[in-house]
């Protein structure tokens, strides 16, 4: 039984080094998050999912740790993050943190020992070859760095050697199998860190790559299933109120071996890119078509999305939940492409369906996607890191430090979006988004786990119509009016744009969305 607090959870994202610098060094820290908590509770966000703080070399930016059980420097101490656990808990507020259980820095001291010519408890940590001139069976590999006659297998950057879970189709001697006593051993290892976090008051983890730990392992990932299953069954018959999220983006997977929640990623194949990211760059990064369904001269119907969620949706919607994002740390911003209008649009849809929503920082006051140099292995997700943005002030609130201190510099354009002066406009995005939050966070209707259908969806159409619960919710993208009727008597709740109902035919115009209600 998944966590009881999922029910009505609604999650915003930080990242940690761009939220809010509080000792003048340019880059966020922990005491930042502990000081906007009530900025956080203001959103109607009730959950944080926070990327990587652990000790690292920050090659990756974070995602090589380098100690688990420790917190990188640069954002405070172990103390702080505690301190940050139990401040949120007053506000209601769960803390997720970021696992990344696949691989380590090559700079972990269990790496260290791992790479050691000499056999000890940390030699089958990593997936070693058999000698240093062995190739990697189709896999990525580095050699020749290292005491140890081998080869061993990388996950991501040359800095990410790869842990060993196993291989489930053996091709090679020094390929083992799931059960062998060294992945067992990396499993326990895994556990270990998990309830040393929750122990000190962690809500749970977003777990990163995780459909990726056993190695050949294609198609059904039905290897990879079993080792989450037990991790994840120690790990809620232990604590029940943890949750844990999967990067798969696979809810059949991975709601199958015991996470509660799975995303749907910015990837092709899921439908969730069809809705705001559809489009085609030239090598400049520029926008060359644009056919994404919440873009006003888009052509597009809901029929590509539908076709790849619903199979989805129906397979995994008894296990657990599948959620959607408004972005995150490895996905441009929505305001790349989409106007203001369409945003509000898209982000309607978005948190009015089922699965906990996730917020991605600054996207609340749509900060801007920007084209910078690579920071710490960020390459083309740079641009979706930089810092938030909280008033007009030095470094737009964000730090005291120089300008050329900072993490990543701040958006340099005219009327940058701030939060300081969106709270003053009572038509802002973000009270655009506090409201739209609220609205889901009062209509039982609208949570988490509440029924989905689709009431019209027609080819060719740009009117999508969709009930969750008893509530019957409409959105056109489009610019022409487009007519629905209703199956009884409804009043509007909710709407954006106009919205017009007469003897039960609901008139939606261009750029609108409604929540239907039916009359007592």
């Amino acid at each position: 039984m998944a966590a009881s607090w999922l029910n009505n959870a609604v999650f915003y994202e930080i990242y940690p080094q761009s939220f809010y610098d509080t000792n003048g060094d340019g880059i966020g820290d922990l005491q930042g998050i502990i000081e906007k908590l009530p900025y956080v509770k203001s959103l109607g966000c009730n959950a944080i999912w926070m990327n990587p703080c652990y000790d690292s070399p920050f090659k990756d930016a974070g995602y090589d740790v380098r100690d688990h059980k420790k917190v990188a420097s640069r954002y405070g101490t172990e103390e702080d993050l505690v301190r940050l656990f139990q401040e949120a808990h007053k506000l209601g507020i769960k803390i997720l943190l970021d696992l990344v259980p696949g691989h380590t820095s090559e700079e972990h001291p269990w790496f260290r020992e791992s790479a050691k010519a000499e056999e000890n408890a940390y030699s089958d940590r990593y997936i070693w070859t058999d000698n240093a001139f062995c190739g990697g069976d189709g896999m990525p590999f580095i050699g020749g760095e290292h005491p140890r006659d081998a080869t061993y297998i990388i996950n991501f950057f040359k800095c990410q050697p790869a842990l060993n879970f196993g291989y489930r189709d053996i091709h090679a001697d020094w390929q083992q199998p799931i059960d062998a006593s060294g992945s067992l051993a990396t499993r326990e290892a895994i556990k270990d860190i998990m309830r040393f976090w929750l122990n000190l008051g962690c809500d749970g983890f977003r777990v990163d790559m995780a459909d990726s730990l056993v190695k050949n392992d294609h198609g059904t990932k039905s290897a990879t299933m079993t080792v989450w299953k037990d991790i994840a069954g120690a790990i809620h018959a232990e604590y029940p109120e943890a949750a844990l999220v999967s990067e798969w983006n696979n809810p059949e997977q991975a709601l199958g071996c015991g996470f509660d929640m799975d995303f749907m990623l910015d990837w092709g194949g899921n439908g969730y890119n069809r809705l705001m990211r559809f489009y085609k760059l030239d090598k400049h990064g520029n926008i060359l078509s644009d056919n994404s369904y919440f873009k006003l001269e888009s052509d597009a119907d809901i029929q590509g999305f539908l076709d790849d969620y619903l199979p989805a949706y129906e397979k995994a919607k008894d296990l657990g939940m599948r959620c959607l994002i408004t972005g995150n740390h490895d996905t441009k911003r929505a305001s790349f492409n989409l106007t203001d209008t369409e945003r509000r649009l898209a982000y309607a849809f978005l948190f009015t369906m089922p699965g906990a929503p996730f917020l991605y920082y600054g996207d609340e006051i749509g900060m801007a996607y920007r084209w910078l140099p690579t920071k710490e292995g960020g390459y083309h997700r740079t641009g979706s890191r930089t810092p938030m943005q909280w008033d007009t002030g030095k470094n737009l609130g964000f730090s005291e430090a120089e300008p050329e201190l900072l993490y990543l510099p701040v958006d340099p354009a005219e009327g940058a979006p701030t939060v300081a002066e969106q709270e003053e406009d009572s038509d802002s995005f973000l009270n655009y988004m506090r409201g739209l939050i609220w609205l889901r966070q009062t209509n039982p209707d609208l949570g988490n786990y509440s029924s989905f259908e689709v009431y019209s969806a027609e080819k060719d159409s740009r009117l999508f119509a969709y009930k969750r619960g008893n509530m019957l919710l409409a959105v056109n993208p489009g610019a022409q009016a487009l007519c629905l009727k209703l199956d009884g008597s409804y009043k509007s709740v909710y709407t954006i744009g106009s919205a017009e109902i007469q003897a039960e035919e609901l008139t939606l115009q261009g750029q609108s969305f409604v929540v239907l209600q039916p009359k007592e």
